[in-house]
């Protein structure tokens, strides 16, 4: 199938060139869909002034040039030079005919990339928090969405498993010994453990010395010390799996790039820094000063890259991976999905990567900035005591209140449909909340809203997709069991006559054009924008168009396939956010 702004634009960057000139055949058409057409392109007012004359006049030479006979009907000018755009019926049919034949659903096949994304970047031995909740599921997604254009993504989940505080981890993990019921505390609540470990470091003074001198044996690669780090490790990611198993989210072991994956780089990227001259000692610490950052003060802004006591810090770290990530991973693309506050980090670490050579100006490194979650109040989520709440508290409080409302309104299914109905329609409300705001943005944590059947919600889109499967074994079983309505729906084209049926059609032909939009910006929540409208428009057809009870046989296996194809889109779609759909609401 062909997109239709790209069949538009093509059509009218060839106007532009037979009209003005060769010169104007690269001029972008300006085409977005419109109020008053189904699209409308603003082009005119663009070429005004690289032509030299008045926008409505430039408009009526593209309509005397453009060739869209069989793609639009005639095209009118309104305003001072819009070109509004109505396409043909019968040329939406046909398209969402190929659609529905398409594997891909008509998303496109850019030139392939190896993407490394960073993503979720827990600690070990503390507790995930709501504030991981964006960076994961986020991530996660573009990941989906990047795999579902084809790109080679490698997924990077830079967990914190490394520096000072594994001397009083590793020293208390001895103290209660690694079968015992506090030990078990990593895999359930490791912010217990971390905190007696903490409290012990701060009282005991005789524990504070061993911790030291266990950092001492840990940095210098004690092979008894590193077994255990390895086992503390393995307990807390066990932890970290069972979250992510929860949120549904594709992240596995190998996906483990941690601090420690880069502790043996770290003193050679400083002796190369500055045996550039790009890194230069400055009170004592190593620091390199990247062009353009300056303080309040005007003086130039530096990144520290080894501290005066001769430790590492996060831009060390950072700028070993962006290396290794260059280097060994052969990286197209690097996303950095990590919160708002790390902005002036990120930019001054790819800058110094940039000047130091790592990061060629053939690869591209992004941060996908991430707000924040909020509670009533605008302020940061947190439970009543001050603390960061608990991401596995947060989604088994969204799945038992979401079970509650199964309880009441489906008491007909059983026990285990019950519960599985609950869990997906409970995380998926969560996750889709997130995504559905700008990722930049913070947005208020509302359980409430989140399960709401009606408003751009999960259970919304959910609902709609359960409907049309609905609707579907209702056909099949008035076909008397024979499987005639599946037969007739799978050799039937959409159909696509009344107006309803195309304002879904055309809908549906999007899904293509936004899966590419979504891969190009990194913005989730263009496709959750997306499924909403388009669940909208199934439900505005499903009012005016009736379907099991249509007359026509053919009328009714052509809106059969037109709903077969939005459960399509809509369960494809979902599945880019991570989030599932239930067979039955």
């Amino acid at each position: 199938m062909t997109a239709p702004e790209a069949a538009l634009a093509e059509r009218f960057r060839s106007a532009f060139a037979d009209a003005f000139g060769p010169e104007f055949a690269d001029a972008d058409p300006i085409i977005r869909p419109s109020q008053f057409a189904d699209f409308q392109s603003n082009a005119a007012m663009g070429l005004a002034k690289r032509v030299g004359a008045k926008p409505r006049d430039i408009a009526a030479r593209i309509v005397e040039h453009v060739r869209l006979d069989d793609i639009a009907e005639p095209l009118e000018i309104a305003g001072p030079g819009f070109l509004n755009i109505r396409l043909r019926t019968d040329w939406v049919a046909a398209q969402a005919a190929t659609m529905a034949a398409d594997e891909r659903l008509g998303v496109p096949s850019p030139d392939a990339q190896r993407v490394v994304i960073d993503y979720s970047a827990p600690n070990v031995a503390k507790e995930m928090h709501v504030g991981h909740l964006r960076t994961t599921v986020v991530g996660d997604s573009l990941a989906r969405t990047l795999e579902r254009l084809g790109h080679t993504v490698i997924r990077q989940n830079h967990i914190g498993d490394w520096g000072t505080p594994f001397g009083m981890l590793i020293e208390h993990l001895l103290d209660v010994g690694e079968g015992s019921a506090e030990a078990a505390l990593l895999e359930t609540d490791p912010n217990a453990f971390y905190q007696a470990a903490r409290s012990k470091f701060d009282e005991d003074p005789a524990f504070a010395t061993r911790a030291r001198a266990r950092v001492a044996t840990l940095q210098g690669g004690d092979p008894a010390t590193l077994a255990i780090w390895e086992r503390l490790v393995g307990m807390s990611t066990g932890y970290f799996h069972r979250i992510y198993d929860a949120l549904g989210v594709t992240l596995t072991d190998d996906d483990l790039a941690g601090e420690s994956t880069y502790n043996d780089a770290l003193a050679g990227v400083c002796a190369d820094l500055e045996a550039s001259g790009l890194a230069v000692v400055s009170d004592g610490a190593l620091c390199v000063f990247p062009a353009g950052f300056t303080g309040r003060d005007e003086q130039p802004l530096p990144l520290i890259v080894r501290k005066s006591d001769g430790g590492y810090g996060y831009a060390t770290t950072d700028l070993a991976a962006i290396r290794r990530r260059v280097r060994d991973l052969h990286a197209d693309r690097i996303v950095y999905v990590v919160g708002t506050s790390q902005e002036l980090h990120f930019q001054m670490v790819f800058e110094a990567a940039r000047e130091a050579g790592w990061l060629p100006e053939g690869v591209e490194a992004v941060h996908v900035k991430i707000g924040s979650v909020l509670g009533e109040d605008g302020k940061i989520l947190r439970t009543r005591s001050g603390q960061s709440l608990r991401l596995m508290a947060l989604l088994e409080e969204a799945v038992a209140q979401a079970r509650t409302v199964i309880d009441e309104l489906r008491p007909d299914l059983s026990e285990d449909e019950r519960a599985e109905v609950a869990r997906q329609i409970g995380i998926g409300s969560v996750k889709y909340a997130d995504l559905s705001t700008a990722h930049d943005s913070d947005y208020v944590f509302d359980l409430d809203r989140m399960l709401a059947l009606t408003g751009n919600t999960a259970p919304y889109l959910q609902y709609a997709v359960a409907r049309i499967r609905s609707i579907r074994r209702r056909a099949a079983e008035q076909g008397a069991g024979q499987n005639t309505e599946q037969r007739a729906v799978a050799s039937t084209a959409p159909r696509v006559v009344d107006p309803a049926e195309r304002a879904l059609a055309l809908q549906l032909l999007q899904f293509g054009p936004t899966v590419a939009a979504t891969g190009e910006t990194l913005e989730p929540h263009r496709i959750a924008a997306y499924l909403f409208a388009t669940a909208q428009a199934f439900t505005s057809f499903y009012e005016a168009c009736p379907i099991l009870k249509a007359d026509d046989p053919e009328v009714r296996a052509g809106r059969l396939a037109l709903a077969a194809l939005t459960e399509t889109v809509l369960v494809e779609g979902l599945a880019l956010l991570g989030v599932e759909a239930p067979e039955r609401m």
